[in-house]
């Protein structure tokens, strides 16, 4: 298993029981406003967490004025 920071569980969580619920595309500062960190504090984990999460498979889907990530369940 891999060993999460406690931001990373936070997101992580979030994200696996969104995308049960059937959302796909998130953006950082809507997961930040839910959880309660920074949109900067999302957005920089984000990219690390596509890498190495095993829950979700998170990937970069567009760009327009801030990046949006489509998350599937694992």
């Amino acid at each position: 298993m891999t060993d999460y920071s406690d931001e990373e569980q936070r997101i992580i969580s979030y994200l696996r029981e969104s995308a049960a619920r059937g959302e796909q595309y998130f953006r950082a500062k809507n997961i930040a406003n839910a959880i309660g960190l920074s949109s900067k504090q999302v957005g920089v984990r984000l990219p690390h967490l596509a890498e190495k999460a095993d829950e979700v498979d998170i990937e970069k889907w567009g760009r327009a004025r801030s990046t949006t990530w489509k998350v599937t369940i694992s």
